[in-house]
């Protein structure tokens, strides 16, 4: 961790005001100094003209598959990922096996966490024993064990009654329940978003209004218990429209989406077929555009990627047969900045939505430039136009909708606690 001076690059951190060319001096580990002319005596110097340099971004939903699915994905490449991708902290979901329900298992976890992860790495801990919906666990043993947050994501938690408890029962820790809105009952052998293009196809479909309607549940709970809940990658015009509403009428919600639904469209089955599969599944037009503008004016708070890594012999399966799920660690950066391209969003928005935010609602460290704080950030070259192949991919699965396609710009160099890991 010895002393470097970092040259030329623009750095961009809203936190601190800043947004230009100039100087990053690191020392032990920490930001020693930000500015103009810095003193480089004995300092290893490093040219970054012509990259972005910017805060370590936290994804928030996340699937590491270890312990149980390792044929899929661990959590060391599933960070290694990350890594690329400029994401500094990831929290993974309980959905393991067995799930992370008990506080031995959430120790279990940061163990192996610390053994093989590349970036900070934290865990959610599930809502309900099993992730069956039917017995709460015992939400104040998994955070005192360290559980970021609960949530039974990858399934509905169909008991209004189970989500009230732990609602209720998470107000101390002012952490939200992560709520996997999904009415079960209506999307029960759905395989794709319920429409023309389904009918079309011959596919029974998953409608919109299963998300809206779980949605809409859960809000009603928070306000009457004084609760707090996070949506889950949202995906319709609809969603975005109840949120908005529960925010103004000052219940306290947060949501996320993901880059597949601010990009891509339903069209996209008829094109890559089970690459394109996804739970909530890609939806229209009206819908990318309300994730979008959603994004841009804050009713969505964030951006996570719900990195759900698979391996490939399942998703060459019959389209109806295959899971759901993309893998997106090492792209989201990549293909959020396209919007930053197109003016939907600002890089100040792009890291409110992928640092700031997050941090803060998980009691995370909010990353930023100023000196004293660890040098948690990354470089980007925002003109590097490169293709996304397996092996320019550091998950283990590859299942993602880009696969094969041209990007631009990427992450050229990361930093955790002055440690270079890319």
């Amino acid at each position: 961790m010895g002393k470097k001076l970092i040259r030329g690059a623009r750095v961009i951190d809203p936190a601190c005001g800043r947004d230009e060319p100039c100087e990053l001096l690191l020392e032990g580990g920490l930001i020693a100094a930000v500015g103009h002319d810095l003193p480089a005596e004995g300092a290893q110097i490093i040219n970054a003209a012509g990259l972005v340099a910017a805060p370590g971004l936290v994804d928030m939903h996340t699937h590491m598959r270890e312990p149980g699915f390792e044929d899929k994905e661990t959590i060391a490449t599933g960070t290694a990922a990350a890594a690329r991708g400029g994401v500094t902290s990831i929290l993974a979901m309980a959905n393991t096996c067995p799930v992370i329900d008990r506080p031995e298992r959430v120790a279990d976890f940061y163990n192996r966490a610390m053994r093989s992860a590349k970036v900070r790495a934290y865990t959610v801990g599930a809502v309900s024993l099993g992730m069956q919906g039917k017995e709460i666990t015992d939400v104040e043993d998994l955070l005192s064990a360290g559980a970021a947050a609960l949530s039974d994501d990858g399934v509905p938690l169909m008991s209004a009654e189970i989500m009230r408890e732990a609602l209720i029962r998470m107000k101390p820790s002012g952490l939200p329940i992560l709520s996997h809105s999904e009415d079960g009952d209506l999307v029960r052998a759905g395989v794709m978003n319920e429409g023309a293009l389904s009918r079309k196809l011959g596919y029974k479909g998953r409608p919109a209004v299963a998300e809206e309607l779980l949605l809409v549940r859960d809000g009603m709970l928070a306000a009457d218990v004084g609760g707090y809940v996070h949506v889950c990658h949202v995906s319709t015009k609809g969603s975005v429209d109840y949120i908005r509403r529960m925010k103004a009428a000052g219940i306290h919600v947060t949501a996320e989406t993901c880059p597949q639904y601010f990009t891509l469209t339903e069209e996209e089955i008829e094109k890559q077929g089970a690459m394109a599969k996804v739970n909530p599944p890609l939806r229209t037009p009206a819908d990318v555009a309300a994730m979008r503008e959603a994004a841009k004016t804050g009713v969505i708070d964030m951006l996570a990627t719900d990195h759900a890594p698979h391996a490939a012999h399942e998703k060459e399966t019959p389209f109806d047969e295959a899971p759901n799920g993309f893998t997106g660690m090492d792209l989201a950066l990549t293909i959020t900045y396209g919007l930053v391209r197109e003016g939907v969003l600002t890089e100040a928005d792009l890291i409110r939505l992928w640092a700031t935010e997050p941090a803060r609602v998980f009691n995370l460290p909010v990353n930023t430039f100023e000196p004293g704080a660890p040098a948690d950030f990354f470089l980007f070259d925002p003109e590097l136009e490169w293709q996304v192949t397996p092996e320019t991919l550091y998950s283990k699965s590859h299942n993602t909708p880009w696969l094969g396609k041209s990007l631009k710009g990427r992450v050229s160099a990361h930093w955790i606690g002055g440690v270079k890991i890319v």
